[in-house]
């Protein structure tokens, strides 16, 4: 019963890495950065999810998805709009490829 365990280095991003194509993959990286950051901001708030929610313009069940990880109910788009209307600025950084 010992089985050789094969380990290998990642990509960099878990989404390419469970076999995504790259740019669905640089999609959903991103999109799990703006959420991560979004579910920083309402923990270190310490307001309710309802007033968070009315913050960001969205619905607190809208915001409970997201700190529920449903990634795929949120679109870049809306993500920058509720950092933006909590008062933060979305940076983006383009460059070639490696």
């Amino acid at each position: 019963m010992t089985e050789k365990l094969k380990m290998m280095r990642g990509s960099g991003n878990v989404f390419l890495d469970l076999g995504y194509s790259r740019e669905e993959a640089q999609n959903l990286i991103l999109r799990s950065d703006l959420m991560s950051r979004i579910e920083r901001y309402v923990r270190a708030s310490g307001l309710s999810q309802k007033e968070c929610a009315a913050r960001m313009g969205v619905t607190q069940p809208r915001l409970n998805d997201l700190l529920k990880a449903k990634i795929d109910k949120f679109s870049l788009d809306a993500l920058v709009n509720m950092l933006g209307h909590a008062g933060m600025r979305v940076e983006l950084k383009v460059r070639k490829a490696a």
